[in-house]
């Protein structure tokens, strides 16, 4: 039965893997080439899996670029994690790599139509005849905020990359936000690139293997459900779990507002993950 409160448990743990942020130094790593059709083509849709909490964007990598990847990936010193936690973090046993890299992190933001997706692009093309007036598009940016907890302006250049191999797991925890200072536009200057607080919203997990290359795995969200007075049997605990696809995308809310949640055991097969996190200004 998992926590009623992050205070409360000492099952819901923090992912000790992102202490690490931009004090990290930045490592040069020739990735496979993305290779993918430019973003205006390659039209990408945000599905609502629980809403404000969990979102899916099928096909981000296409099966043959996940392959790819993974052989590329096993080439890197990743480390194994130790089996027994350091207080105040979850236990998880698994192979990883972790390195500071802006020039892949706005790849994957500019270069495969996430940004478009996510900053509600798509939906504006194909709305582009209603001829939305000032209001209207002031009214969509603030729905765009209010969905992803801010501005948002890219992805974390801390990039980690995780292999689960048979009997390897990540136990319940809850992710953290992180702050950020990272180069962007100003606001009141776009052409002046100026250093700028920010902070960290949603996860993004890629799934780059998926059944029937790995057995168990499954990304497993514990959904706390309020109690409704005088209804008998309201609350409880939600269980919510999240299959993997071959090149899908799973973002789910971090922070605050962070819903405990585990990486199942692998029980055959290897998974692999990249991961970063939305980033929005402030």
């Amino acid at each position: 039965m998992p926590p009623k409160s992050k205070k409360s448990s000492a099952a819901g743990q923090k992912d000790p893997s992102v202490k690490a942020n931009a004090e990290e130094p930045a490592t040069r790593i020739s990735w496979p080439p993305l290779a993918l059709p430019p973003p205006a083509v390659r039209v990408l849709s945000v599905e609502p899996f629980l809403p404000s909490q969990i979102y899916l964007i099928h096909s981000f990598f296409p099966s043959s670029l996940c392959t790819t990847f993974t052989r590329f990936l096993s080439s890197l010193p990743l480390v194994t994690t130790p089996s027994k936690a350091k207080r105040g973090e979850a236990v998880r046993v698994n192979d990883r790599f972790q390195v500071q890299d802006e020039a892949l992190a706005k790849e994957l933001w500019n270069g495969t139509g996430l940004a478009q997706a996510i900053l509600g692009e798509n939906d504006v093309q194909a709305e582009e005849d209603t001829n939305d007036g000032e209001e209207d598009k002031r009214k969509r940016q603030q729905a765009l905020a209010k969905q992803w907890g801010g501005e948002v302006v890219g992805l974390n250049p801390n990039i980690r990359i995780y292999r689960y191999k048979k009997g390897q797991f990540f136990d319940k925890h809850y992710d953290d936000s992180n702050i950020l200072h990272l180069p962007l536009p100003d606001q009141s200057s776009p052409s002046t690139i100026k250093v700028t607080k920010c902070h960290t919203t949603y996860t993004l997990l890629l799934y780059l293997t998926a059944p029937p290359e790995v057995s168990g795995g499954e990304t497993i969200f514990y959904n706390e459900l309020p109690r409704q007075p005088g209804k008998k049997g309201s609350g409880g605990t939600e269980i919510i779990k999240v299959g993997m696809e071959k090149g899908m995308v799973l973002l789910h809310k971090h922070g605050r507002d962070c819903m405990l949640h585990e990486g199942a055991m692998v029980t055959d097969g290897e998974k692999w993950v990249l991961r970063t996190d939305l980033v929005v200004r402030g």
